[in-house]
């Protein structure tokens, strides 16, 4: 891959989970968009980049986030994260990622990825049981 690619993730028929969906009310987050659901949308961006680069039984992997998040979104607002293709470091892939609500930027950072075997990823996390 040595041309730039940029992909799009956004929440898409499933409620909107927010930072104050806890096991325990002591916690204490606020009913807004969660930390971890903008991440994983930056994440979702980056993979669907690797999409056309994948061989049968192969998947990526998230392997390092870098990430601010830096602006509160209420619950149903629209999050879209964006990612931008940067270049490899070693085995891994390396993406300037980006989130927007409708007021504008909630976060910003980096994102790798790496291509793996499936088989020997459930493999090895099945040793760890």
């Amino acid at each position: 891959m040595t041309e730039l690619a940029t992909g799009r993730a956004r929440p898409i028929g499933e409620p909107e989970i927010g930072a104050s969906t806890t096991v325990d009310p002591r916690d204490n987050f606020p009913a807004v968009f969660a930390t971890t659901r903008t991440i994983a949308l930056m994440e979702l961006a980056g993979a669907r980049i690797l999409h056309p680069l994948l061989q049968p039984g192969e998947m990526s992997v998230g392997a390092h986030v870098d990430v601010s998040h830096t602006a509160a979104t209420p619950i149903g607002a629209k999050v879209t994260a964006t990612a931008t293709y940067r270049g490899r470091e070693g085995k891994l892939f390396v993406f300037d990622v980006i989130a927007h609500d409708p007021a504008g930027e909630i976060g910003r950072g980096t994102h790798k990825r790496a291509i793996v075997s499936r088989a020997r990823l459930i493999a090895g996390a099945a040793k760890r049981r």
